[in-house]
């Protein structure tokens, strides 16, 4: 693609190089070549890209004093993202392979044009796919499962009954999504559980992207839903009947028990344990191994903290506290260990 093209889709300001030039994709500055682009934030990286070998920079204005001639320099406000979205619009399109001879396709499935089944994959009755997603090898796809446009499912992926994933919805190998939750109710004579019933459903809106051996259950008796263009990290577990916001970050080794809400904009870190009935607001950020109690509800208003401030510890709580916490108790263990010296 020439890079006027890519310009074009994506905006930025030509300011050094030809709009012809040619680029076929993007690498980091060490190893980029000619028809390559690599991308530069501040002046010391904009000073290496620029000496590098790659054909093409982009950068934040001001960055630079002047650039090399032999250079094509493309001046964008958030360089970084416009790498990634060029690294989008330069990867080769994977051409449609249609359905696998060695694929089991149930009765009453609806394939919208241009959809790849692969090997060994299960399509259940009355599923359908819509036009261009791709279900990857040994995938399973419950009966009656709705999947949107330009999905890739990758293999091993588990969707069961009752579960509707929307327009490119990205889902990484081993993910399991609408089993049922954990919901049971003790004999308090006897002493065993008897599950609550699991028969709600799961829906995943657009642009979501799910990570490798994430689970996401459905609703207990009403729906489990994930917003708009939120992103999992691998090994994450959402329980029944959660909502989930847009834009939410989910890192590796988060716990969500049943019945919590994420607001719009959440980040959640690694290996964060959030209580059921919980609820965090629009747009906290949860550090990582944070514990949120269950039923509680923690917003940035709530907390007393600004937007951007970091929670953290159990119960979570506004990190530069937490710094305070533990200074006071190692000075005390200070004091202790003088004492007993004495």
């Amino acid at each position: 693609m020439k890079l006027g093209e890519v310009i074009e889709a994506l905006g930025g300001k030509l300011v050094a190089g030809d709009a012809g030039h040619v680029v076929n994709g993007v690498n980091s500055v060490e190893l980029a070549g000619g028809a390559e682009l690599v991308f530069a934030e501040d002046a010391a990286s904009a000073a290496k890209a620029l000496a590098s070998k790659a054909g093409v920079v982009v950068l934040k204005a001001g960055c630079a004093a002047e650039y090399p001639q032999s250079k094509c320099v493309v001046e964008a406000e958030q360089p970084k993202l416009w790498f990634a979205q060029a690294s989008k619009l330069l990867a080769p399109a994977l051409q449609a392979t249609g359905v696998h001879p060695a694929a089991v396709v149930g009765a009453n499935v609806k394939l919208g044009e241009g959809v790849s089944i692969g090997p060994c994959a299960v399509v259940g009755e009355n599923a359908l796919i819509g036009a261009g997603t791709r279900i990857e090898a040994g995938a399973v796809i419950g009966a009656g499962v709705r999947i949107g446009g330009k999905c890739r499912i990758y293999p091993r992926v588990v969707i069961y009954p009752g579960t509707t994933l929307r327009n490119r919805v990205i889902v990484h190998a081993g993910v399991v999504l609408g089993a049922d939750g954990f919901g049971y109710v003790r004999d308090e004579k006897s002493g065993a559980y008897t599950q609550f019933p699991q028969q709600g459903t799961l829906l995943i809106a657009d642009d979501v992207e799910i990570g490798a051996n994430t689970t996401i259950d459905r609703g207990a008796l009403k729906q489990t839903k994930i917003g708009r263009g939120t992103k999992f990290d691998n090994m994450v577990h959402v329980g029944h009947n959660c909502e989930i916001g847009e834009d939410v970050i989910l890192v590796a080794g988060v716990g969500i028990s049943g019945s919590c809400t994420v607001g719009n904009g959440a980040v959640i870190a690694g290996q964060v344990g959030i209580g059921d009935h919980a609820h965090i607001g629009p747009g906290v950020i949860l550090g990582g191994q944070a514990g949120v109690l269950s039923g509680k509800t923690i917003t940035n208003e709530s907390m007393g903290v600004k937007p951007g401030t970091v929670l953290w510890g159990t119960p979570a709580r506004p990190l530069t506290q937490v710094l305070r916490e533990i200074a006071v108790v190692a000075r005390l263990a200070k004091r202790q260990g003088k004492g007993n010296r004495e």
